[in-house]
């Protein structure tokens, strides 16, 4: 006989659950956020939302600051940034855009203890399409990626609300070979 044949029945059920074939256990991307931090309004801000308009092909959203800083002469509410959120397969191939700009290779630590990561990507002109304008100038862009696990809702919904386990929640080590499996990204 073999192992699994001897192995409890309670052994066999766990290890049921947590297979691979579970789709509960499945990974995918929530969100990702394309963003652009200008650090002033005016016509800096307005060139920055251009580019990400250029790069995602969508409509960019301002961000606003949430402090005061006399020094750089930034008050609350002021619009200082601009970002577009990606959901789905513009999502997913947007990142792999973006991993190829960067050969394939993301540091270890730009993972959180949840199992998103960012990164940036120093100009905009290494996206395929686009070409250098001297009137927009060069932007850097940071790009960060949020990941789940289906039922994270359960957590952030207004009816109901739960608590999700720490077995279910993502870890580094797991974000990591899952992105290498899916992307083909060297982690570094």
């Amino acid at each position: 006989m073999s192992k699994a044949q001897t192995a409890p029945p309670a052994t066999q059920q766990r290890k049921a659950r947590e297979g691979p074939e579970n789709p509960m256990r499945r990974i995918r991307i929530d969100k990702v956020v394309v963003n652009i931090g200008v650090g002033q309004a005016g016509e800096q801000l307005i060139k920055g939302e251009k580019v990400l308009e250029m790069v995602t092909g969508r409509k960019a959203a301002r961000t606003r600051s949430k402090t005061q800083n006399k020094e750089l002469g930034i008050r609350v509410g002021m619009p200082i940034g601009a970002k577009v959120t990606l959901r789905g397969q513009l999502a997913a191939e947007f990142i792999k855009t973006a991993f190829y700009l960067r050969n394939n290779k993301i540091n270890w630590f730009s993972f959180d203890p949840e199992g998103n990561f960012s990164f940036g990507v120093q100009d905009y002109t290494s996206f395929p399409n686009q070409k250098y304008s001297p009137e927009i100038g060069i932007f850097g862009m940071d790009i960060s990626v949020t990941l789940r696990r289906a039922g994270a809702r359960v957590a952030r919904r207004h009816h109901a609300r739960g608590h999700i386990p720490t077995s279910h929640r993502l870890t580094p080590t797991e974000a990591q070979e899952w992105l290498s499996q899916q992307f083909g990204v060297e982690v570094v």
